[in-house]
């Protein structure tokens, strides 16, 4: 019998056709909402708009706008990219599903900051993990930036209002377009595993506080999440703040001749709803330029308790139990902080961004962090305290609280190539998204692995991978990876040869819990 998927496929809106591509159907840049331009800039996203006919479902839709050039580069230029970008792709096994359930869903949300990439990217691709035809995989397109995470609801009105969390309002629509149609794909909605590295991390972890994503997946895989990154309306609004004056610096409103008058708020709203994408994106750049330095450890663009999408803090809702109780992997990299240099230097690396970190403790809790980290504040740990602060401790702090309600199983990446290891780079953050996706042919890796170290490097992500999708399958990895939970605090060490440790860097961990207790 024949249960190979038809390249015609009815969702939301119409009628979608896909195309076969070596073991795969590949179906792309399906509008999952209502293009969020001209009275619905800076809205929720809303349902999507009807079309008639067959819509060619060939291509990836536009990217996001973002920079390409600069201190935070996205996209390739001749990539296609605007506005209208809410597009999601699915990849199925060309042989279908033998379970009538349907096959598991694993849907990825792309990193970059909150201000760059795309599901074009090669992780959002997914091929490797489809053509082990145990999964549907599924990658989307969401608001970056100035237009995805900014909050301006301070600027709101009656006659234009602007919500907040827009980005994260966009992840949310995007799991309910899977949850009502991914059965005509071959996926399984009761079988959702949401992963993410990086900002797509910090993007699954917040999800598992909003109330509104409770029911859209069964579990969660978070990789190297600055899980703590995300703040509160106050912070938020200073950052609006100083954004509408950049903005307002560049192209000035045309509604008033004195330069240094404040803005009304009607004046505020017709700036921003006014300016085109490419104003935003390069007023955005000098925020996010500024902010390490003005605010040390803390990142403009990020996800806010806006008392309404998010209620409180993530953080909060891992240590009360109301995040969604759904089996998780956190880990991260052995030296994530290290690739943050030049010109991407946006971690507490500097003596003046350590010292303003240490100064949020008392002298007990900085004399433990010296301990740790010996030579700060300009020692040459640095890097590894940056990295430790942004993303380490928050998925310790995660995997923690997480393991109080529901399964928790942590890991740390240590596979680095000898040419990654001459530089000083190690394994560092985002290295094993190449292993974990087979990208050992791509330039990059090519480089990376001249010198030796491709094999090991292949080879861990091949029990990377297989790990994922076991865990997309049952909502637990391979049985040789033991639950995390206190006081053991088992961790699967991803190396040459695979092992399990008890409380790794527990000196770190607890020196962490001292000067920065989490929400």
């Amino acid at each position: 019998m024949d249960n190979s998927p038809s390249l015609d496929v009815r969702v939301t809106g119409g009628l979608v056709r896909g195309t076969r591509e070596g073991g795969t159907v590949a179906w792309r840049g399906i509008p999952y909402a209502a293009p969020p331009v001209g009275r619905l800039r800076f809205r929720s996203p809303r349902r999507v708009l009807a079309w008639r006919g067959r819509r060619d479902a060939e291509t990836f839709g536009p990217a996001a706008p973002q920079a390409h050039k600069g201190q935070f580069t996205g996209i390739d230029p001749d990539v296609p990219s605007g506005e209208d970008c809410l597009t999601i792709n699915v990849v199925a096994p060309s042989s279908g599903a033998a379970d009538p359930r349907g096959l598991p869903v694993m849907v990825f949300i792309h990193g970059g900051g909150y201000s760059t990439g795309s599901s074009r990217d090669f992780s959002g691709q997914g091929r490797n993990f489809v053509r082990s035809g145990r999964v549907v995989y599924v990658s989307f397109n969401y608001r970056l930036g100035a237009l995805g995470y900014l909050d301006f609801s301070r600027y709101s009105t009656r006659r234009r209002p602007i919500d907040s969390n827009l980005g994260l309002r966009d992840q949310v629509a995007a799991l309910r377009w899977v949850s009502r149609n991914i059965r005509a794909f071959g996926g399984d909605p009761g079988r959702v595993t949401v992963f993410g590295e990086s900002a797509g991390a910090n993007a699954v972890t917040t999800l598992m506080a909003t109330p509104s994503a409770r029911g859209l997946f069964a579990r969660a895989i978070a990789q190297s999440a600055p899980a703590n990154a995300v703040y509160s309306r106050e912070r938020a609004a200073a950052w609006a703040e100083e954004f509408v004056e950049i903005l307002r610096r560049r192209i000035g409103p045309a509604s008033t001749s004195d330069p240094d008058a404040p803005l009304s708020v009607d004046q505020t709203v017709a700036l921003l709803t006014g300016a085109d994408a490419s104003e935003l994106v390069s007023a955005a750049l000098v925020l996010q330029a500024r902010t390490p330095d003005e605010t040390p450890g803390l990142f403009c663009l990020a996800p806010v308790v806006d008392g309404r999408l998010v209620p409180r803090h993530p953080m909060v809702a891992f240590r009360t139990g109301t995040a969604h109780r759904v089996p998780l992997i956190i880990g991260t990299n052995d030296r994530e902080g290290t690739i943050f240099r030049g010109r991407i230097d946006i971690l507490p690396r500097s003596i003046l961004r350590i010292e303003t970190v240490l100064g949020n403790g008392d002298p007990e809790s900085r004399a433990l962090i010296v301990q740790a980290y010996p030579g700060l504040p300009g020692g040459g740990l640095t890097a590894d305290f940056s990295g430790d602060y942004a993303f380490w401790y928050p998925c310790v702090a995660v995997a923690e609280r997480h393991s109080r309600y529901a399964p928790v199983y942590f890991y740390r990446f240590d596979v680095a190539p000898r040419l990654m290891r001459w530089a000083g780079l190690d394994a560092t953050h985002g290295l094993e998204m190449f292993a974990l996706f087979e990208q050992a042919d791509a330039r990059l890796a090519r480089t990376m692995t001249s010198l030796g170290g491709r094999r090991v490097f292949t080879s861990a992500g091949e029990r990377m991978r297989d790990a994922w999708l076991q865990f997309a399958e049952v909502g637990a990895p391979l049985e040789d990876w033991p639950r995390y939970a206190e006081p053991e605090r088992l961790t699967l060490i991803i190396a040459e040869h695979d092992r399990i440790e008890s409380d790794p860097r527990a000196a770190r961990r607890q020196a962490w819990t001292a000067l920065l207790p989490l929400a």
